[in-house]
């Protein structure tokens, strides 16, 4: 394997196109506004235009320092605003990062991998969790009872998120390959509504929509936490060239965010259950049992354990062209610099 680099001169030229969710607008190539001057040190500091960053109902994080106003508070004093861009799912933060529409986006390790390999200029410069948050459920009922079960069935699934990939990697652990199955690709919330209306024999569930479905009845067939990747905070590398100050406070900030959600879990909770819509009880679970924000930060080997193993999955799914590709991504893929120096105390 090639030896990983730590900064990058490439420079995305991709025009950016408009986004629009949950009434938020992203894009517009607004992250190529401001200016950027030296200081004495010859770091870079960046004056004015905005930060496009994205928020998840799968990051509890994200929503910490959006309901917080952290990151605005950070970056007053260089005029920077924060445009928060809800993402429906890691696919849909990989569009966004791919598009220029956002600067920095949550997704799973697995989908990041998958996206670099097909040529998204995107590094991972934080790790925000270590989460079970995928699983294979069917509903109340059923006479689903192992993963074997699923030979000839229906089943939701978002490609390009850890959920499908969990689908994958369970089913060749069963025997089993893709042509076994018929997978419907849906969005998460949509692959949940499936399985209410008897659309699919199963889901391959994400939290946490996920959690809310097992209060609700589901039943969480199989269960393997070796199977979930890492949640990754990614950048684009023409941000991470052009304002690498910016991507260290969006660092640092997630940092502090992180000491503050593992010591105020409650409140964590009730943000994760104010934006997803969730009951309170059900939110606690999915903070206190299956989030796993006591991690170490740093994106390293930990991460490219998990992701050679997943690597391969996209060459025989036909996701990636070649093996080669898998590979160069993983030799490229992390960015350690913003989350080596992190510094949580920037937030007072």
């Amino acid at each position: 394997m090639k030896k990983r680099f730590t900064a990058t001169a490439l420079i995305a030229t991709a025009a950016a196109s408009a986004l629009l969710l949950t009434g938020c607008v992203a894009g517009e190539n607004q992250a190529s506004a401001g200016s950027a001057t030296t200081d004495d040190d010859g770091a870079i500091v960046t004056e004015g235009g905005t930060l496009n960053i994205d928020f998840a109902t799968y990051n509890p994080l994200s929503l910490v320092i959006k309901e917080k106003g952290w990151l605005e508070d950070a970056l007053a004093d260089q005029d920077i605003t924060v445009n928060w861009v809800q993402s429906a799912g890691s696919n849909k933060a990989n569009e966004a990062l791919r598009a220029n529409a956002i600067d920095v986006g949550s997704t799973a390790g697995s989908a990041a991998l998958l996206a670099r390999s097909n040529g998204s200029p995107i590094q991972v410069i934080d790790i925000y969790s270590q989460p079970e948050w995928s699983a294979l459920v069917v509903p109340e009922g059923s006479d689903i009872t192992s993963v074997e079960d699923l030979k000839g069935k229906q089943i939701a699934a978002t490609k390009g998120t850890d959920p499908y990939f969990f689908l994958l990697q369970s089913l060749e652990e069963a025997g089993l390959s893709p042509e076994d199955v018929t997978v419907q690709n849906l969005q998460h919330a949509d692959g949940w509504a499936a399985l209410q209306n008897g659309s699919v024999d199963a889901w391959a569930g994400l939290d946490p929509i996920m959690a809310g479905a097992e209060a609700a009845g589901a039943k969480l067939v199989y269960r393997n936490v070796d199977f979930n990747s890492y949640g990754f905070l990614n950048a684009t590398e023409s941000f991470i060239t052009e304002k690498p100050d910016v991507a260290q406070t969006v660092v640092d900030v997630y940092e502090h965010a992180r000491d503050w959600a593992l010591t105020h879990e409650d409140e964590t909770a009730q943000i994760l259950s104010d934006v997803a819509g969730l009951d309170l009880a059900v939110a606690t679970k999915v903070i206190t049992e299956r989030s796993n924000l006591d991690v170490d930060n740093v994106p390293g080997e930990a991460q490219l354990t998990v992701l050679t193993t997943i690597g391969p999955i996209f060459v025989e799914t036909g996701d990636v062209l070649e093996q080669k590709q898998v590979d160069d991504a993983l030799d490229t893929i992390i960015n350690d610099t913003f989350a080596t120096k992190a510094d949580p105390t920037i937030v007072e």
